[in-house]
């Protein structure tokens, strides 16, 4: 606790000082290779809102364009390199031209909802960028999903920095409810989209 108050308020006197600016740059860590966590980034921001030193649309509209960013990052240095590299030394680590292929198949029909509940998932969401870059996924419906799944994210954790006020050493507790209600709405997209795509292949 100590630590991550430490760290909170580090990140409520960077964002103060380098302002929308540093919210983009610090979700741009956070959704490319970067280990940066957004829980501890948003919030601060909302807060921040809440104190009235920030705009909180100001402060959604930063945080959602550095995840898109980080995003578009992750997919740019999957198609350079992750494609190139595993076509010729991917057999070396188990991984076929057919398994490729396969995984081009998959992202062509789900990479949609795939990219969409993968924002929504604790580590996955900084990697789900990799494999779509890898099957080619097409940028413009990669970006769209990607910024439904980043907004809603950015969103919720704005929201509870906003919404808590001072009282944001009750932080870590909500944050535990809001990543298992995220995880849950993420197994409710993809069961509704199975079930969806079941029905319509079927017929």
């Amino acid at each position: 606790m100590h630590i991550l108050s430490a760290i909170t308020a580090w990140l409520v006197d960077t964002i103060g000082r380098m302002g929308y600016t540093g919210i983009v740059s610090l979700m741009f860590l956070e959704s490319s290779f970067f280990p940066f966590p957004s829980e501890v980034v948003m919030p601060p921001a909302g807060y921040l809102a809440w104190k009235g030193e920030m705009s909180l649309s100001l402060v959604l509209i930063a945080g959602i364009a550095g995840s898109i960013l980080g995003a578009v990052f992750n997919y740019w240095i999957a198609v350079k390199f992750g494609r190139p590299f595993l076509l010729r030394w991917g057999k070396y680590f188990f991984v076929s031209q057919e398994s490729i292929s396969k995984a081009d198949d998959f992202f062509l029909k789900h990479g949609h909802v795939s990219t969409l509940v993968g924002r929504l998932l604790p580590v996955i969401r900084q990697y789900i960028s990799l494999p779509a870059g890898i099957a080619r996924m097409p940028l413009g419906i990669f970006t769209l999903f990607t910024t439904i799944g980043a907004g809603a994210w950015v969103a919720v954790l704005t929201f509870a920095g906003y919404l808590l006020g001072e009282h944001q050493d009750m932080l870590k507790e909500y944050l535990h409810v809001i990543t298992l209600g995220c995880i849950g709405l993420a197994c409710i997209i993809a069961g509704g989209y199975y079930l969806y795509w079941r029905r319509h292949h079927k017929s």
